[in-house]
């Protein structure tokens, strides 16, 4: 039986999370989770990942993994709550320590933060193969967005994080901290170099010219038609446009919070002797 998904668009930050499952087994996991921040007021909310909690039981799933493409510069992930009320474990690439090295010294995160990844349960490693009930699985590492962007191959669809959007939106920035245009060139490569009907599934989508919200795709049709990277664009003509491009982009609206939780694998910093958790906004450094 095909690897069965169910999509969950979440629109402050268009978003989309995914839950994955073996229809035999009912083993299931769930990608790029979102927890509800307001930025005016500062305050969070889980009703987006309620939605996915309550269809999750609907379909008498087991949670095995709760999966993370990266750590996420335009959204707060939701994967504590969602561990709290599943199951399963938090997991990340094994590139995720060079993100937390980076981003420590940006916010000056406390002496106690560690730099290791062990604010996850699992780091994957690039082409490391897991098991999602009967289904196999493969970690492969795509970095370029960020140095420790995943794709998880899972059967006979894939999940690309930002790496890749819709064929009419073309790719991902390359400016953050650690991201390299030419890595992202290479990364979308070994995407592509899968079988041409695979299905991929993106992170995000912002329905450009004002056609309906979208996100899944084929290797196919990436490769045919997307913006940026179909066939026949060298890698020295990605990068140059990749570069040129992210000079004009402004930055995300929530990566200052977001990656403060998110390199904690969704937790708030740790309370302060107040008892009340605080995120810093770190001036002239981004």
């Amino acid at each position: 039986m095909q690897t069965k998904v169910e999509a969950f668009f979440h629109e402050a930050s268009n978003t989309i999370s995914y839950v994955v499952w073996d229809p035999q087994t009912k083993q299931a996991a769930i990608v790029d989770s979102v927890l509800d921040f307001d930025t005016n007021s500062g305050r969070t909310s889980t009703t987006s990942a309620e939605i996915i909690v309550k269809r999750f039981k609907e379909l008498n799933l087991s949670c095995h993994w709760v999966l993370e493409t990266h750590v996420h510069a335009d959204h707060l992930s939701a994967a504590p709550f969602i561990k709290q009320e599943l199951g399963g474990k938090t997991a990340v690439g094994d590139h995720t320590p060079e993100i937390q090295r980076t981003f420590k010294t940006i916010y000056n995160a406390e002496s106690s933060f560690k730099t290791d990844g062990q604010q996850f349960d699992y780091l994957f490693s690039d082409n490391e193969e897991f098991s999602l009930g009967n289904i196999n699985c493969r970690a492969i590492h795509t970095p370029g967005h960020t140095p420790a962007c995943l794709t998880y191959h899972i059967e006979d669809l894939a999940f690309v994080g930002d790496t890749l959007f819709m064929p009419d939106f073309g790719t991902a920035r390359a400016d953050f901290p650690g991201g390299d245009a030419g890595q992202l060139y290479d990364s979308i490569q070994k995407i592509l170099a899968l079988p041409d009907d695979t299905r991929l599934y993106t992170c995000h989508d912002y329905a450009p010219n004002g056609r309906e919200i979208a996100w899944e795709t084929t290797v196919k049709e990436q490769r045919e038609k997307n913006l940026h990277t179909h066939e026949g664009i060298t890698r020295e003509e990605f990068i140059k446009m990749r570069t040129d491009r992210d000079k004009q982009l402004a930055m995300p609206a929530l990566l200052i919070p977001s990656i403060q939780v998110n390199m904690r694998a969704g937790s708030l910093p740790p309370a302060e002797d107040d008892g009340d958790h605080y995120l810093k906004i770190p001036i002239n450094k981004l």
